[in-house]
């Protein structure tokens, strides 16, 4: 909803002699029709999958009483979150696909900008959440329907989306007061922090070293949450006698490590590495990795993973197509 028709740049002149750019230019993917092409049916099917996953994923912890419990109400407002995650970057990615040298407005690409970050950082938030479920299931089993009642779940959900989209208001804000007076073409397929400053056309330093100061606090700050309470997971489950007991509890845990070792990783590439060791082909290309495929990775990993999601679904599935059988 923020893409323009391909014309050309607008521009308005300012009483100090520049000219201010209105909108940008989203070059997308350099690369020969015939490949644009192939790759914006291969994501458009992915694309397609992963709002599928999601949505049955979604449908099947709503509408089965055997998954409302927190580890999976949790899981419920990840995949709704990525959904809407995906919402804000594939469907322009697959616009520049077909057509390169698409136009967004200023204001646009900021609430792009904003809403990308804000469910990137909510999404890490969830992740820190779950772990923090896990520890409480494993470590204090017995007190663990007290300790994470639907009260507590619905808090700790609500402060996830809180610090989410507080988090990035200052960094786009800094972002967006610095003068653009072109050029205005971005090297990306959708509005990204460093692509957009880079266009810059005063000096950028301090909105560039709060912006990545602020991305590695937060990232920091999340996985490390993470990490501590997989030391005490870890512990605990150590002191196990049986290693079928060991291997359950560590069973409940592994789908989620999967998600978090892919999803910061991705992250820290991006945004944890210094800015001379950056490329932004190279960052277009991992982009695609945690924006297309990622969140498909989320559904496929819990659904395949868990018996009781696959049985789940499976109820599920069959209560809306055989609801005479179910």
């Amino acid at each position: 909803m923020f893409l323009f028709p391909q014309g050309q740049p607008q521009a308005s002149q300012k009483s100090n002699n520049y000219t201010s750019v209105t909108e940008f230019i989203l070059v997308g993917f350099s690369l020969p029709p015939q490949v644009r092409y192939i790759l914006f049916t291969i994501f458009f099917l992915i694309y397609m999958m992963t709002l599928t996953a999601n949505m049955l994923i979604m449908l099947a912890i709503r509408m089965d009483s055997t998954l409302h419990t927190p580890m999976y109400f949790f899981l419920l407002i990840l995949s709704l979150s990525e959904t809407c995650y995906t919402f804000v970057i594939i469907p322009n990615m697959l616009a520049t696909l077909l057509a390169t040298g698409r136009a967004i407005s200023l204001g646009g690409c900021a609430l792009q900008m904003y809403f990308f970050l804000s469910l990137a950082a909510t999404n890490c938030c969830l992740l820190a959440v779950m772990g923090y479920d896990r520890y409480v299931a494993i470590c204090h089993p017995l007190r663990y329907p007290v300790l994470m009642n639907p009260r507590v779940c619905v808090q700790l959900v609500a402060a996830c989306f809180f610090g989410g989209f507080l988090f990035p208001i200052l960094m786009v804000s800094l972002i967006f007061h610095v003068s653009y007076c072109g050029p205005n073409r971005i090297n990306h397929f959708f509005c990204d922090t460093s692509p957009v400053l880079q266009l810059a056309c005063t000096d950028s330093k301090v909105p560039e070293s709060i912006v990545y100061l602020a991305g590695v606090i937060f990232i920091i700050m999340d996985l490390l949450l993470i990490l501590i309470s997989y030391i005490f997971i870890l512990t605990a489950i150590l002191k196990i006698p049986s290693a079928q007991g060991r291997h359950k509890a560590f069973s409940t845990c592994a789908a989620h490590l999967t998600v978090v070792i892919v999803h910061y990783g991705c992250a820290g590439i991006i945004y944890l590495r210094p800015k001379s060791a950056c490329s932004l082909e190279e960052d277009k290309l991992i982009t695609v990795s945690y924006t297309v495929f990622t969140p498909l990775l989320n559904p496929m990993v819990y659904s395949l993973r868990n018996k009781e999601v696959r049985l789940a679904l499976q109820r599920t599935l069959a209560r809306i197509f055989c609801p005479q059988e179910a």
